[in-house]
């Protein structure tokens, strides 16, 4: 029986699923995998690609694109390990060992989720561990994140001050890369489906606070994520599907009591803030395989 399974959802990841994949093998150490490809209707030739790679790969293709948290579900329930890493099709392990991340696992029994350490593809550090925002932030963040990154808003929910060096507890780790407990993960029934794409993570993540489990940040594994290489091609309608997972999300866990006056404004405001990004968002060049992506470097950015 594998000891962990690693589940891939990939839609159109192009050259970057094989280094995903063996990136994975290279760092399973003598540890029993069962690595599962849920293939959204992808396009590219990418799956094929990775078949011919990895004649041991397992593969579920679907007809459509049915959108990442069906599609992790899908994965998940297709294996039996006590353990789970999702790991997105464009970002590679480029630190520590698979085994390491077990045994993190197996150290903290009450954490049911645990993100790795998260890099860009130029060595600095993603906020891929961050706060559950109140409201007052969630509107800073949305309206002055997409153009101003380093307001205090953004700063205070993705936790800036905190250097990420060491292990902690969090309310909730980004989905790119984030191993997950079985039983605990199979008890609230999994991603929530009806997020297409964009906060499932959060979800989950709150889900499972709710019920007892604590969310683990550890830096003893390093990833690196050349982030949204799937998503590029369709950044206006992704704005609003962003949107649309940021208000089912405020609605189910805030629109509670009084709050759920709110419920028009907060709606309005997720769409003006698409419309904004979506209208100021500019053609980005394409993704090149640079910093330790390219490189295999670890060193920490600088400042």
């Amino acid at each position: 029986m594998a000891e962990l399974a690693v589940v891939v959802v990939n839609h159109n990841a192009g050259t970057f699923l094989p280094g995903c994949l063996s990136s994975i093998h290279a760092a399973a150490g003598d540890l029993a995998l069962d690595v599962v490809l849920v293939d959204n209707a992808s396009t590219d030739g990418s799956t094929e690609d990775a078949e011919r790679a990895h004649p041991s790969l397992r593969i579920l293709r679907n007809r459509a694109n049915r959108g990442f948290a069906a599609a992790a579900n899908q994965g998940v329930a297709a294996t039996s390990a006590p353990l789970v890493f999702l790991l997105n099709p464009d970002a590679e392990i480029i630190g520590g060992s698979l085994p390491a991340l077990v045994k993190v696992a197996g150290d903290r029994p009450g954490a049911a989720v645990l993100g790795p350490l998260v890099r860009n593809s130029d060595g600095s550090i993603q906020a891929s561990a961050r706060k559950v925002p109140d409201l007052l932030e969630s509107l800073g963040h949305a309206f002055l994140g997409p153009f101003s990154p380093d307001n205090r808003f953004s700063r205070a929910y993705t936790m800036a001050e905190w250097d990420r060096s060491s292990e902690r507890e969090v309310e909730w780790v980004s989905g790119c890369a984030m191993l997950v407990r079985r039983d605990a993960f199979e008890a609230v029934g999994g991603f929530d489906e009806g997020y297409f794409m964009y906060v499932e993570d959060v979800d989950i993540c709150t889900r499972l606070r709710q019920v007892g489990w604590t969310v683990l940040f550890s830096p003893e594994v390093e990833v690196v994520h050349e982030t949204g290489v799937s998503a590029r091609k369709r950044s206006r309608r992704l704005a609003f599907e962003h949107s649309r997972s940021i208000y089912r999300y405020f609605s189910k866990y805030r629109a509670r009591g009084p709050a759920v006056l709110l419920k028009p404004l907060v709606k309005v405001a997720v769409w003006l803030r698409a419309l904004l990004v979506s209208r100021g968002s500019r053609a980005r060049p394409s993704a090149t395989r640079t910093g330790p992506r390219a490189t295999g470097q670890r060193g920490r950015p600088s400042g």
